[in-house]
């Protein structure tokens, strides 16, 4: 089942001449979301309403989106999507579906194709509530890692899932794992990520200036490389929560983030988690924390150990 939830369909399009992807989260009628951003360069819709502060309370779906800001075109086909199969808000007649979305950077070229609504449609189409697909497909499919050191010594990325469980209450991650840090194991150990030379200038060690190509583009003045990372993802958990405690518990499951990859949330990151409570089991919220934290490590680090 899809991240250890019957009810939640996940489905992906895959662009592999443009290594780009779009992955969507369909949840059942009636779930909570919630949202909680630490990176600092983060390419998001609907995180207002999804965090802390905002009055939105039901999503109807979570778009992982390749391209960057132009991934989010994809969202508008998920949108068309949950309207067109009756789900969202019901206000005066018309169905309004609340569609949280997030990108990674993954741009190859100027000209490169743009995942468009279409793509986002497909995803739909796709999505099932068998076990996710994971690797190299949906918005895996461009992803890149170990960046600290220009991108010329990065390696690629993944999309990764794990679920945790304790009793009754399952929690589910799926990560893309597009960092500018490295991925690392339970005792500090480098999993997979840069490949520099000993020696070699690494953020944040050294200033972004002093990073030869660090955009990996070969230009004497390195271009800003906030929009060239970040790590993003959805959890689903059956457990019952207010929104208050929801956004909580997303926000402390990006520990999962800096227990798997070095450095974390960095300003050159748009760390940003989703989470989507189906809301069948009673629970502590911070068990639901506790949980996602486990599996969002665990969904970064397996493609590379089981």
């Amino acid at each position: 089942m899809a991240l250890g939830l019957p009810s939640v369909l996940v489905g992906s399009w895959t662009d592999d001449d443009a290594a780009t992807g779009v992955t969507v989260v369909l949840p059942p009628p009636g779930t909570l979301g919630a949202m909680a951003v630490r990176g600092g360069a983060p390419g998001t819709r609907e995180a207002a309403a999804l965090s802390s502060t905002g009055a939105g309370v039901e999503c109807h779906g979570v778009v992982l989106c390749g391209n960057s800001v132009f991934g989010l075109s994809a969202a508008d086909g998920v949108v068309r999507w949950c309207a067109s199969q009756g789900r969202g808000l019901d206000i005066r007649d018309s169905i309004v579906p609340v569609v949280g979305a997030a990108v990674v950077y993954d741009i190859q070229s100027p000209d490169s194709e743009r995942p468009t609504a279409a793509a986002g449609w497909a995803a739909c189409e796709a999505a099932s509530a068998d076990e996710p697909a994971t690797g190299r497909v949906g918005v895996g499919r461009g992803c890149t890692i170990g960046k600290v050191a220009g991108r010329d010594f990065a390696v690629p990325g993944w999309l990764g899932a794990a679920v945790e469980r304790s009793g009754d209450v399952v929690v589910g991650a799926l990560v893309a794992v597009n960092a500018l840090g490295d991925v690392i194991d339970t005792d500090g150990t480098v999993l997979a990520g840069c490949t520099a030379p000993p020696g070699a200038e690494r953020y944040p060690h050294d200033p972004v200036e002093a990073i030869p190509g660090f955009t990996g583009r070969g230009t004497e003045e390195p271009e800003s490389p906030e929009r060239g990372n970040t790590t993003i993802g959805c959890l689903v958990t059956n457990a019952r929560l207010t929104k208050p405690e929801a956004c909580r518990a997303v926000d402390l499951a990006h520990t999962g983030i800096a227990r798997a990859i070095e450095p974390p949330h960095t300003n050159f990151d748009g760390d940003a988690l989703f989470l989507l409570a189906t809301g069948e089991v009673d629970t502590q919220p911070d068990l639901v924390a506790m949980l996602g934290a486990a599996a969002v490590a665990r969904a970064i680090r397996s493609e590379i150990v089981s």
